[in-house]
């Protein structure tokens, strides 16, 4: 995972703690476990997308369009990823949150 092209949803986060590099660290692992189920759930939602765009050019096959299923789905998209992550993976991410938040406390003053 190494390149990222969406923002991730960080939250309320005390920028005015935040002044060493450990400290940035810190709340990126605090961050973390959410930011990987965020990330889980947006690849399953395209996963389902897809999944159902693709049933619907076979045929006898018919596409759920069940929101209960699609809901489950993603919520355990989003899960599994927090899970299954990589270490390579939760480093990229978590190194993805500390840009972000040098990024907000250079904007924030």
């Amino acid at each position: 995972m190494s390149t990222f092209n969406f923002s991730i949803p960080l939250g309320s986060v005390d920028l005015d703690k935040l002044e060493t590099d450990a400290d940035y660290r810190r709340e990126a692992q605090r961050l973390l476990p959410d930011a990987l189920t965020r990330i889980g759930e947006k690849t399953a939602e395209v996963a389902w997308t897809e999944l159902q765009k693709s049933f619907r050019g076979i045929p006898g096959f018919k596409g759920n369009s069940s929101s209960s299923d699609k809901s489950r789905f993603i919520r355990e998209g989003g899960q599994n990823h927090r899970r299954n992550a990589s270490a390579q993976d939760r480093r990229s991410i978590e190194d993805h949150i500390i840009q972000q938040l040098k990024e907000m406390k250079r904007k924030a003053g």
